[in-house]
């Protein structure tokens, strides 16, 4: 399948995740955490783009990354070049480190993107490898001392409240609780490309003679259902994201995905 290009976020910002090639270990030891940690450090400093949160995990990394004057594959890039260089000279190792596309998605509000960098945070708790506040590869521990590190905490506490003790507090509370959005997952391959999204709705569209803006219409509900599922089911994109790429409705969506009904015209 030809590839065609990421979907855009307006804000900027973008979920990234790259993981290892084969789903093998590439963060195996203490070292090579501290290591892409410290190439994260490296490359902010070079410029062109923010980190909000990260956590290093054996066989994956999660960033939240707000581009500003470099492109999000040159970012990526960028960091990947440098680590794979370090990876490959320690355990003489030939070929690639990362799996060969890293996966992205778009963050278009606030409300997600705390949602987004809890969902971060608690990776390792779900894991049940260490707690939150235990963990050192994540960016959890930068928001709880408020220091100087890879993450830009200021601008996340000023999304909750002004006052800094309870911020503080309100950020830790947030931070301890469950949320039912989905987001870029290690477990899951994804058949339908976040990149080729954009390709598979077109040709669907293509396929039944109709224009996107049909989807809301009554009598192509068999449709939008048919398209909402296969999204859900053979992409990466959250209920929210899946939204968004048909102009329909979260509630739409969300009903659509609990809907156990046939797909009958």
């Amino acid at each position: 399948m030809p590839r065609y290009s990421r979907v855009l976020s307006e804000t900027k910002i973008y979920h990234i995740m790259l993981r290892g090639n084969n789903r093998r270990k590439i963060f195996a030891d203490d070292e090579d955490k501290d290591k892409i940690i410290s190439t994260l450090h490296e490359k902010k400093r070079d410029g062109g783009f923010l980190i909000y949160a990260y956590c290093v995990m054996d066989n994956h990394i999660h960033l939240v990354i707000k581009q500003e004057s470099d492109c999000l594959s040159r970012i990526v890039k960028r960091i990947g070049i440098s680590y794979a260089y370090y990876f490959n000279k320690k355990y003489r190792h030939t070929g690639h480190v990362f799996h060969d596309r890293f996966r992205s998605e778009t963050v278009e509000n606030s409300r997600y993107l705390l949602a987004l960098i809890r969902h971060l945070h608690q990776n390792p708790l779900k894991a049940g490898i260490s707690t939150m506040e235990e963990y050192k590869w994540s960016s959890y521990r930068e928001y709880l001392s408020r220091g100087k590190g890879l993450a830009e905490t200021k601008e996340i506490f000023k999304l909750i409240l002004d006052d800094r003790k309870s911020t503080m507090e309100e950020f830790i509370r947030f931070n301890h609780e469950t949320t039912e959005e989905t987001f870029l997952d290690a477990g899951k391959v994804a058949e339908i490309d976040e990149a080729d999204v954009k390709e598979y709705i077109n040709g669907f569209l293509k396929a039944h003679n109709m224009e996107i803006e049909q989807l809301k219409e009554a009598r192509k509900r068999h449709l939008t259902k048919k398209l909402v599922k296969d999204l859900l089911e053979k992409s990466s994109l959250s209920k929210r994201a899946v939204a968004f790429e048909l102009g329909l409705g979260r509630e739409t969506v969300r009903r659509i995905a609990l809907s156990k009904a046939p797909l009958s015209p």
